[in-house]
């Protein structure tokens, strides 16, 4: 069945505005009543996905729904992994730390790198080498726990600068 633009882009339009379940069901119906079910002459005319429409065409000739579970996806964070891990971090560091030497924030400023809490809290507390996340996470959670990498010192000296002297004007 050829389908002029018109129906073309606004069946287009329709379909962007749709996600999910939603957007898949619109597909097959599409499919269904324009072109008699076959999802290529319909991937040919309106350059859907093919595959997405055998799976709206499957869901909506047998009655049910996939479920998308978007919530699943992507890694797990480190503390759902190692439940100790940010108070292990905690005890590590809050003895090399020092809040901030002017007193005007609450940060707390430490010695120690990532890497070097990476590597106390495999000796110290017994985390195995492969099993803790990276140094760039570690680090990631110290920034999330307050703490800034920064030199410790009591108090930065004065630069010397020379003053403009007056120009004698005659």
């Amino acid at each position: 069945m050829e389908v002029n633009e018109a129906i073309k882009e606004s069946l287009k339009a329709t379909q962007k505005q749709l996600s999910g379940y939603e957007r898949r069901h619109f597909m097959a119906q599409m499919v269904e009543s324009i072109f008699a079910g076959n999802a290529s002459a319909a991937e040919r005319e309106l350059g859907w996905n093919r595959t997405t429409m055998r799976k709206g065409l499957r869901e909506l000739r047998g009655g049910f729904c996939y479920l998308d579970r978007y919530y699943e996806r992507g890694r797990q964070k480190a503390e759902e992994k190692h439940p100790q891990l940010l108070s292990d971090i905690r005890a590590i560091v809050d003895g090399q730390s020092q809040t901030d030497p002017t007193f005007r924030t609450t940060r707390l400023y430490t010695r120690l790198s990532a890497a070097a809490v990476r590597q106390q809290l495999i000796e110290q507390k017994g985390y195995q080498e492969d099993d803790l996340p990276c140094a760039a996470t570690i680090g990631n959670k110290l920034n999330g726990l307050g703490y800034r990498l920064r030199t410790v010192q009591k108090s930065r000296p004065q630069k010397k600068r020379l003053k403009p002297m007056p120009s004698s004007r005659k």
